[in-house]
């Protein structure tokens, strides 16, 4: 294919996948649960964090997660008391267990009251081209609050070669206004132009087969080189070809 005919082919492919039909099976659907601003992106980046594995088991225990919180997770992060947070203490998803999502709550507390939120912990670096630094330092803030080494696995750092898959997922769905319904478009103060495909073994892979990438380590680099060609495809909107490489790896077997 040249650079036209597969600028054609993925786009048929984002209109396939890129509608209300994705949210049925994808963990998207969790934070679609809600409509204030808080609550999904609490819900967003819970879910996000715990989406690798089966995707039914991740919905299943996404959904586990917002009942412990009550399913009002943004008066929960805000007014949960001790007692509130024993009853977290059970959940588990793969490595993700208790202690892990006990402190991520705690975390988010001190993120809405003295850094002014998710979004406002996202946006301080404007510069940033890429999302390498921003997320970097949202790890600093995420564990400036005393916590167990053993949860810091579970948010990842590109500045170590990370690909950062799940916070880039979840940086689309908050950012991406794709005027379908599925992704959000709730944070206005970072542009879609500056978001990361969420490289995963499914869209890499299908990437590589579209010559797309040749890096073989789903890694930062790789990102980087995957990121660069979608831009070429769609300098505002690179992100939107998620859909398509995702839609062709797990519904197609491309």
């Amino acid at each position: 294919m040249n650079h036209i005919e597969l600028k054609q082919f993925l786009n048929e492919k984002v209109e396939e996948y890129n509608n209300p039909k994705f949210i049925e099976s994808d963990p998207i659907q969790i934070p679609h649960q809600f409509s204030l601003k808080e609550d999904i992106e609490i819900a967003g980046f819970l879910t996000s964090t715990i989406a690798w594995g089966k995707r039914p088991m991740i919905i299943k225990n996404a959904n586990r997660m917002m009942e412990l919180m009550g399913n009002s997770p943004y008066d929960f992060v805000l007014n949960h008391s001790d007692k509130d947070l024993e009853k977290s203490t059970s959940f588990v998803h793969r490595t993700f267990n208790g202690i892990d999502f006990t402190f991520f709550i705690k975390s988010m507390q001190n993120i809405y009251q003295n850094h002014g939120g998710l979004e406002a912990v996202f946006s301080q670096f404007p510069e940033d081209e890429t999302h390498k630094q921003t997320i970097h330092q949202f790890k600093k803030i995420f564990f400036e609050i005393s916590h167990q080494n053993r949860t810091t696995k579970h948010v990842s750092d590109p500045m170590k070669g990370s690909a950062s898959k799940r916070i880039n997922m979840f940086l689309r769905w908050m950012v991406r206004d794709d005027k379908a319904g599925v992704d959000f478009g709730i944070w206005k103060n970072i542009p879609m132009s500056k978001l990361s495909c969420p490289l995963d073994v499914h869209s890499g892979n299908v990437a590589r087969k579209l010559e797309l990438l040749t890096r073989k380590q789903n890694d930062w680099k790789a990102l980087e080189e995957l990121d660069s060609s979608l831009r070429k495809l769609d300098p505002k909107d690179p992100v939107k070809y998620d859909f398509a490489l995702f839609g062709l790896g797990v519904f197609e077997g491309f």
